[in-house]
């Protein structure tokens, strides 16, 4: 997930907006680190992001993720799998079969929580520039465009122990690219990264621990289930309203009736 941006003599509002989609970025990968773990069973991992202010006059910077205004924030940990085995199946060979099911779903875990980063990126320049974005728009060679370079690097070292085969690592690649891109469609989740990515942006420490990239993450989730929430109230309310329109009479009525 290392990235390098050339940032020499950059105007202030494009240093911003690099800012802005290297928050997106990392708030992409942990959003899906956090939720997308938790939505599919999985145990949870210790991870932080570590933000580093870059100095006015900087030439290049590396990061893990990307730069707000003037920071590059990086995600740390958050790998539910720290070493790779040289092969799944040697890793597996005594494991049981629901065990070696719940392997394989850690593994696939990992590789969309590192896609997940390019791809909300994607999906944020697609908003921006009022673009259409699909799976069918965006091929997973594409990412590289958005900061993916080192995540698809690490994405592919994990299926080249995964699945011996190129077309089978290529069919597989695919299914989890498409599973990256669903969870950051999904509104809620897409709300939770864009309020992390404001947080990274205004964070004046060095470090955003754990627990508090959580907090934000679910703080993220339940403005949707607020806005859903509210939005049901006023539908219920307002069609409860223009049945009592409907049903109840008139002056005008009363007097025809009684003519």
């Amino acid at each position: 997930m290392n990235r390098i941006h050339n940032l020499k003599n950059t105007s202030k509002l494009a240093h911003q907006e690099i800012s802005r989609k290297i928050a997106i970025h990392e708030a992409g990968h942990a959003a899906a680190i956090y939720l997308g773990n938790q939505q599919k069973g999985l145990p949870p991992v210790f991870f932080q992001i570590f933000i580093k202010p870059l100095n006015n006059d900087v030439q290049s910077s590396e990061s893990l993720g990307k730069p707000s205004d003037h920071y590059i924030a990086k995600v740390e940990d958050g790998r539910l799998i720290h070493t790779l085995p040289s092969s799944l199946e040697e890793a597996t060979k005594d494991f049981s079969a629901t065990q070696k099911h719940t392997y394989q779903q850690v593994f696939e875990a990992d590789i969309i929580n590192l896609l997940a980063g390019p791809l909300a990126e994607a999906r944020y320049v697609a908003l921006r520039d009022n673009e259409p974005i699909s799976p069918e728009l965006l091929t997973v060679n594409a990412l590289q465009n958005y900061g993916g370079s080192s995540d698809l690097e690490i994405a592919n070292e994990y299926l080249e122990c995964f699945i011996d085969s190129d077309e089978f690592r290529e069919i597989k690649m695919t299914e989890l690219f498409l599973a990256a891109f669903d969870f950051v469609s999904k509104r809620s989740n897409w709300l939770a990264i864009t309020t992390l990515a404001d947080s990274i942006l205004a964070h004046q420490e060095n470090i955003i621990e754990c627990n508090e990239i959580i907090d934000i993450l679910e703080s993220g989730s339940r403005r949707m289930a607020t806005s859903q929430g509210i939005a049901s109230f006023e539908q219920r309310s307002g069609v409860k309203t223009a049945l009592k329109i409907q049903s109840a009479p008139t002056r005008a009525t009363h007097n025809s009736n009684r003519l």
